[in-house]
């Protein structure tokens, strides 16, 4: 497993960078948050996203739901999804029409995923919001805009990596997924891991950490290090909605970034 220190180089975007293009009448756009923001719909509801370093009361509150999602995947196990015969394609086109739990309903497109099909670095968010649903790809709103940046920043461009979420379906008013959803949609993320196979995954945010690392893990002690499970490679880091509420963020993520592109040109 690569070692926390590296001697890897790269230039860091700026600092102070946050555009009105990143942000909404004040408020971050993430995976969660924009869409209501700017629809108005969800007036207070931004601080019921489940990221600890943006809402930590919220996070406390919804703990004990994601333990015992956890406890139920971990009895259930990974990997045990439908169609085990289909490519990425057939997987994508079997996300499509999925209705095991309540999101589909409430959205306009399922976002399966983009990327390299064959790539080493696979990252995971938690869901789409207003820009990913209208679009039907993960990450084009703000917060996807930045991981341009970030990925730009370490030499990697979306084209080299695949991107895609613990949810498929945007959740309403911008709360996290629940422990249901997440369960529901889990089978669809273990195949796309398993199709993708890759060497690295970068979990984007407390939900993805939690889901694919440790249940019990706080994004804000765990992340900058390496964990390994069934040959993987995994960094847990800041979402970059986190990053965009808080830019003083952005340097340990370029940090953690340097140490994914290390490891993969060591691979």
């Amino acid at each position: 497993m690569p070692g926390n220190e590296h001697q890897l180089t790269l230039p860091i975007w700026n600092q102070d960078e946050v555009s009105a293009t990143d942000t909404d009448n004040g408020n971050p756009d993430h995976e969660n948050s924009d869409s209501d923001v700017c629809d108005n719909e969800a007036s207070g509801h931004i601080q019921g996203t489940l990221w600890p370093e943006l809402t930590q009361d919220v996070a406390l509150q919804q703990e004990d739901q994601i333990t015992e999602h956890g406890e139920k995947m971990g009895k259930e196990g990974r990997g045990e999804t439908s169609g085990e015969e289909l490519d990425l394609e057939g997987l994508e086109a079997e996300c499509l029409t999925c209705a095991k739990c309540g999101l589909r309903a409430g959205c306009t497109h399922v976002v399966f995923g983009e990327g390299n099909p064959e790539a080493r670095v696979m990252l995971v968010g938690e869901g789409p919001g207003r820009d990913e649903d209208r679009q039907g790809r993960p990450f084009v709103g703000a917060a996807g805009q930045l991981l341009d940046k970030i990925l730009a920043s370490v030499g990697l461009s979306r084209d080299e990596v695949h991107i895609t979420n613990v949810v498929k379906c945007r959740p309403p008013k911008n709360r996290m997924p629940n422990p249901d959803e997440v369960l529901a949609c889990s089978h669809y993320l273990d195949a796309q891991i398993n199709r993708i196979n890759p060497a690295i995954i970068v979990c984007l945010g407390a939900l993805a950490t939690r889901t694919l690392v440790d249940k019990n893990a706080r994004i804000t002690r765990i992340r900058g290090q390496w964990h390994e499970k069934d040959g993987i490679l995994y960094m847990p880091t800041f979402h970059p909605a986190a990053l965009l509420r808080d830019p003083s963020k952005k340097r340990p993520v370029w940090e953690d970034m340097k140490k994914v592109k290390e490891a993969l040109e060591n691979l």
